[in-house]
C-alpha cells in the first residue's frame, strides 16, 4: 500500500514536473519573440531584465536568472518548499531556454513589426501559460512569487498583485526609454493582470443562487436526485408582510447554471431569483457529535 501510493506520488510529481517544462519553453519563446522586441516592461523579471539590460551591458537571461534567485529565497521563506522547489525548477528554465534562443536567433527583431502587436500578442499567450503555471504550484517568475505572497498574506487576487508589481517596473522603463514604450509598458501591465484574473480564476468562477419559489419541494429533488448539488434551505421573512418563505441557496458552475435557470423557469416563472458571483469554494466536512 505504501509503496502505490509512493509510486503514485512520485507519477504525479513528473507528470507536474513534464508540464512545467514545456509551459516554460512556450513562455520563453513568448517572451523572446514578442517582449524582448517591443522593449515593454510588461509584468515579468523580463521586463526588469530588459530595463536593466539597458543600462548595464548582461545578457537578459543572466539578469533574468540574478532577480529570480533573489525573489525565490523570499518565497522558499514564505511560501514553503514545494512551491519554492516547482518556482526555482520553471525560473532556471525560463533562463535556460531564453539563452538558448539567444544563441539560435541572435539577430531576431520582431514577427510583427510592431510593438503594439507584439505587446498584446505577448499579454494574450502568457496570461494563460502563467495561469498553467499557477495552477501547478508554481510562478514562472520572481515577479509570481511577489503576486503569491500578496495572495496569501493580504488577500490580493493574484492578477491585481501582479498588476501592482509590474505597474512599478513599467514606470522604471521610464528612466530608458521613451514615452511611448512607457505607455505601452503601463497599458500591457493593466492587461496582463486582468487576462490572469480571468485565467487564474474566470475558468473556475461559480455562481451562487438563491431562490424563493412557492415549488419548493419539486425544485429541491431536481437539485439533490437530477443534477446531484447539494443545497440549503433557509426560512426567509418577508419585510413589509413578515410572511414566511423557503430560501433554496445552491451554488453551481456554468454549465449547471444553464440547466438550472431552464428549469426554474418552466417550473415556476414567478420565481424570484438572485444570483451571486463565486471566486472560491472551501469546505470541510461536517461531524456531528
Amino acid at each position: 500500500m505504501e509503496s502505490a501510493k509512493r509510486k503514485s506520488a512520485l507519477l504525479k510529481k513528473g507528470r507536474e514536473i513534464a508540464i512545467i517544462t514545456v509551459i516554460m519553453a512556450l513562455m520563453s519563446a513568448v517572451v523572446y519573440f514578442f517582449l524582448i522586441p517591443s522593449n515593454a516592461a510588461v509584468n515579468s523579471v523580463s521586463g526588469a531584465a530588459i530595463i536593466i539590460n539597458g543600462l548595464v551591458d548582461l545578457p537578459i537571461s543572466l539578469i533574468a536568472l540574478i532577480i529570480n534567485a533573489i525573489l525565490i529565497i523570499l518565497g522558499f521563506l514564505l511560501l514553503g518548499m514545494n512551491f519554492a522547489f516547482n518556482t526555482i525548477y520553471s525560473c532556471v528554465l525560463l533562463s535556460v531556454f531564453l539563452a538558448l534562443l539567444e544563441n539560435l536567433f541572435p539577430d531576431f527583431s520582431s514577427f510583427t513589426g510592431s510593438a503594439e502587436l507584439d505587446v498584446a500578442c505577448y499579454v494574450l499567450l502568457v496570461s494563460w501559460l502563467q495561469a498553467v503555471i499557477f495552477r501547478h504550484n508554481a510562478a514562472s517568475s520572481g515577479l509570481g512569487v511577489i503576486a503569491q505572497i500578496m495572495n496569501k498574506y493580504l488577500r490580493i487576487d493574484v492578477g491585481k498583485a501582479m498588476s501592482v508589481v509590474g505597474l512599478v517596473i513599467a514606470l522604471c522603463s521610464g528612466f530608458v526609454y521613451d514615452g511611448k514604450t512607457v505607455a505601452l509598458s503601463v497599458l500591457g501591465t493593466y492587461l496582463n493582470g486582468v487576462a490572469m484574473d480571468h485565467f487564474v480564476f474566470g475558468q473556475n468562477l461559480k455562481r451562487r443562487v438563491s431562490i424563493i419559489t412557492s415549488r419548493e419541494e419539486e425544485l429541491r429533488d431536481y437539485i439533490l436526485n437530477e443534477m446531484h448539488c447539494g443545497a440549503t434551505i433557509y426560512r426567509a421573512e418577508g419585510a413589509y408582510t413578515h410572511g414566511q418563505y423557503p430560501e433554496l441557496v445552491v451554488i453551481v458552475d456554468k454549465a449547471q447554471y444553464q440547466r438550472l435557470m431552464n428549469y426554474v423557469n418552466k417550473l415556476d416563472p414567478d420565481a424570484f431569483v438572485a444570483v451571486y458571483t463565486v471566486s472560491e469554494v472551501s469546505h470541510k466536512a461536517w461531524i456531528s457529535n
